[in-house]
């Protein structure tokens, strides 16, 4: 399937829920609501038509332009978005969901943004999942395991953040 007859699938099942989409790009992608990612991902797992049964990676992106000059400029309001890029081995076809998320959960600079947990629905979401957490902040609820992956467990903070300062030292070790 192209990546157009995807986003009509979807479109067909979920209507007003696909509030973006673009068929045309190197990777085609619809933009659903965290609360509706769940169902969408099953539906991509289990039509017969999109047989999704591979989930590659998934990648937390941070748009914030910390440079105030820049930020003006930049066309976009600082938000997170959460980039799911799927795969049908048997079909041969991929394709791309995002999420669009507010920095901060509710606003609050600190707390972190939620997303729903697709480990119920593709088990490699386990360690792509606790990356995302580690690196970027993003926590997912229902996740079985939400420990640091990558990090040790006492690191302060979120490194794919933007906004991250970097420690001056870690255990002794200088930093910068």
């Amino acid at each position: 399937m192209t990546g157009a007859e995807i986003i009509a699938a979807l479109e067909e099942k979920f209507g007003p829920l696909i509030q973006d989409k673009k068929a045309d790009s190197i990777d085609p992608f619809v933009v659903v609501d965290p609360a509706d990612l769940v169902e969408v991902g099953r539906f991509l797992r289990d039509d017969p038509r999109l047989k999704m049964e591979f989930l590659n990676c998934i990648s937390g992106v941070d748009y914030l332009e910390p440079d105030a000059k820049k930020a003006a400029k930049a066309g976009y309001e600082p938000h997170f978005e959460v980039v799911y890029h799927l795969q049908s081995l048997t079909h041969k076809h991929r394709f791309v969901v995002k999420l669009v998320l507010p920095r901060w959960k509710d606003n609050k600079p600190g707390q972190l943004p939620e997303v729903p947990s697709l480990n119920g629905v593709w088990r490699t979401a386990d360690w792509h999942e606790r990356e995302v957490y580690d690196l970027s902040g993003v926590w997912f609820t229902g996740h079985p395991d939400p420990r640091r992956i990558l990090l040790s467990e006492d690191w302060e903070g979120h490194p794919l953040r933007k906004d991250y300062e970097y420690p001056l030292e870690y255990h002794g070790i200088r930093g910068r």
